[in-house]
């Protein structure tokens, strides 16, 4: 009939539950929602602040030969890193013995940065460990573990953004085959500076974050175009992943070619990095690149891939350089295999020993970096009377680096 009202129909049973427990799902993750935004607005104040630190600072470089002394700081670290300390101790002695007698150079080794201990304070570098380190003027050091998953962050990240050091500087050399690379891996900045500063939705989603600064990258250019410049380098391959991370890396590529124009003698080439990691083992043109500057997670990945082709991960040292510290280190981890296999004296301690000739170089004992770099070129790569395989039927760590020191006697 015409007017008449519809009835109402009653509600299903169970509908108000519903109801009220998608209002309640709502809420909950809004709630969500706004604890990550809040975790992502303090994010990105800390980042402007650092910015506003770089932007501002004036002081000049160290220049360790002015110092009237240079304190060494040296930490074992974990796994094989004690045990490969130990041998470059002895060539630290045999090389600096005079320097340490006149007080010219002080030696000082640091405990504490081993992951027992980190794990029980609950800090990456534990602050009575952190303050040791930062009475030194460089420091030499072995590998660290990282613990996989929870928030503590690697002790390395934490020591380079700690200590300021944002060049990561890696050389690679094959003579034979034309190869002499030099990386310069943004050291401060990219994944790793917020790798332990993620969010999560659990059950739903996770975002890490990747973080690219202006004066950030500018300086880290400057230092490779510098270097390229001093060396007679003519060629700089400026790596990134620009057609995707539009932002970051684009502004990478974008702040180096700026950086570039007051070098004009050097030819800047752009390449992506998956592309680079397969130039890297192509034999028809590898021998053309000769400096490298990149954000910090692609130079950490393509300097292992080249230190392979120069014959291993240990056979390749790394400086972290910054305005006023500079660290030094082997760039393999901890082998906790070889330790578990009771295989630890027969580590190759040529990465660490490789770390140490790179802190002489930097510290200004010009003559003495270049003995070492004399003996271990020969010991690696021409003689090669004794060998260390990792293994029982090699030399040991012991036996090698008595080797080692019989060429710089």
């Amino acid at each position: 009939m015409l007017g008449k009202k519809k009835e109402k129909k009653p509600p299903k049973k169970g509908s108000m539950k519903e109801l009220v427990d998608l209002s309640v799902k709502e809420m909950n993750e809004m709630g969500v929602v706004s604890d990550v935004c809040g975790q992502f607005r303090s994010l990105l104040m800390d980042q402007l602040s650092r910015v506003l630190v770089m932007e501002t600072e004036d002081r000049e470089p160290k220049n360790y030969r002015e110092l009237p002394s240079i304190t060494i700081g040296l930490v074992a670290g974990d796994g094989i890193g004690p045990i490969i300390m130990q041998q470059a101790i002895r060539v630290i002695h045999v090389l600096l013995d005079h320097e340490i007698a006149s007080g010219k150079v002080a030696i000082k080794e640091i405990q504490g940065l081993t992951i027992d201990n980190r794990l029980a304070k609950g800090q990456s570098v534990p602050v009575e460990v952190l303050d040791e380190i930062k009475m030194c003027d460089v420091l030499l050091k072995g590998p660290t573990s990282t613990p996989k998953g929870g928030s503590m962050e690697s002790a390395n990240v934490t020591l380079r953004r700690e200590l300021d050091l944002y060049a990561n500087v890696r050389p690679i050399q094959v003579p034979d085959e034309g190869i002499d690379w030099t990386f310069f891996r943004e050291n401060t900045e990219g994944e790793y500076v917020l790798g332990n500063k993620g969010v999560e939705v659990p059950g739903k989603l996770a975002v890490d974050f990747k973080v690219i600064t202006e004066p950030g990258v500018r300086r880290i250019a400057k230092m490779a175009f510098e270097y390229a410049k001093n060396n007679n380098k003519t060629n700089m391959a400026v790596v990134t992943k620009a057609n995707i991370m539009k932002k970051t890396d684009g502004n990478f590529s974008r702040i180096c070619h700026e950086v570039g124009h007051n070098y004009p003698g050097i030819t800047i080439e752009d390449w992506y990095i998956d592309i680079m990691t397969a130039n890297l083992i192509n034999k028809d043109i590898r021998s053309k690149f000769q400096v490298f500057v990149l954000p910090n997670l692609y130079g950490d990945i393509i300097t292992d891939e080249a230190a392979e082709i120069q014959g291993g991960v240990g056979t390749a040292g790394s400086a972290n350089i910054g305005d006023q510290f500079a660290m030094f280190e082997a760039i393999h981890g901890t082998a906790p295999r070889m330790i578990e296999e009771g295989l630890g004296p027969y580590a190759n301690p040529s990465s660490l020993l490789k770390a140490l000739q790179m802190l002489l170089q930097h510290i200004g004992f010009t003559a003495k970096a270049q003995c070492l770099e004399m003996a271990l070129n020969e010991c690696c790569d021409t003689e090669r009377r004794v060998v260390v395989t990792g293994f029982k039927d090699g030399a040991t760590c012991e036996e090698f680096t008595d080797y080692v020191i019989e060429k710089l006697i």
